[in-house]
């Protein structure tokens, strides 16, 4: 198998951030230096940390770390747009979540991230119709992280989800680039309707904790659900909805993103009015 060439190597500075970071940890706290060292600082490329630090989390006695590293390093060398949006989850991690002030550390401790990576080699199972190991994967990743995408789900990069636990996405849901949801959102179906059957996630979008977004619905760029809310309908561009069912609450400041503001509050009476709503 085609290793990572040196010249992306050198060349890779969001890697290079990581192992910086990581060898100063290692030497500022003794008792995880070899932790650190095993899932960083042993390893060429983040693909290849990412691979050994994902096999051992997801393996079973089906899934062999040995083999899910290899699957996993199959995938990363194949298709070099799965490494890139790693980065811009990284990035996108390390930007928007005021809890996180390294690069490394979404890749050590970040099980929506972990989730969301697995899932970029599951999704890639899928496209080489090796579904039956994808829906595997997808299964061992619900079962570890508590996370839940279908392999058939199209996500684009710079994604941050936050928390991850209960968060689920189901076969026919797009998620453009640079979108932001937290814990317990539903991108799902209405029932037993087949084909077509699940949201539309646009550029920027900010979802808040707990919000369902069913059916085949599209939520505009640059648009906010609010935590809690239950979206049946399209919500447009640059629009703020909550409740339940979910309605239009206010829009957006023009240039507004509030998937990099990551502001979860709604839009005040006082805001609306100079808004012209």
């Amino acid at each position: 198998m085609r290793a990572v060439k040196q010249q992306e190597i050198s060349d890779d500075w969001v890697w290079q951030a990581i192992r910086d970071e990581a060898a100063l940890e290692a030497d500022r706290e003794p008792v995880l230096a070899s932790f650190v060292h095993s899932i960083i600082l042993n390893h060429a490329s983040l693909e290849e940390a990412l691979s050994y630090l994902l096999a051992g989390k997801l393996t079973n006695l089906n899934l062999p770390s040995i083999t899910l590293r290899d699957i996993m390093m199959e995938a990363l060398v194949d298709d070099r747009q799965i490494g890139r949006a790693v980065r811009a989850d990284i990035c996108a991690v390390r930007d928007r979540d005021p809890a996180c002030s390294f690069y490394s550390v979404p890749l050590l401790y970040y099980k929506g991230l972990h989730a969301l990576e697995a899932y970029r080699v599951s999704h890639w199972l899928w496209q080489q119709d090796r579904k039956t190991l994808a829906f595997c994967l997808q299964n061992r990743v619900s079962e570890v992280f508590s996370v839940d995408i279908h392999p058939a789900a199209r996500i684009g990069s710079g994604i941050f989800i936050d928390h991850g636990s209960s968060l689920v996405i189901g076969e026919t849901a797009v998620v453009e680039n640079n979108v932001s949801m937290l814990q317990e959102v539903t991108l799902g179906g209405t029932g037993k309707e087949s084909g077509d059957r699940h949201p539309k996630i646009r550029t920027g979008v900010l979802i808040s904790a707990g919000a369902k977004i069913l059916g085949n619905v599209e939520v505009g760029a640059n648009a906010k659900v609010g935590a809690g809310s239950v979206v049946l309908t399209n919500v447009p561009s640059g629009c703020t909805v909550a409740g339940v069912p979910a309605k239009l609450v206010g829009r957006c400041a023009k240039l507004q993103q509030p998937a990099f503001e990551m502001d979860h509050n709604l839009p005040t009476g006082e805001e609306d009015a100079r808004r012209g709503i």
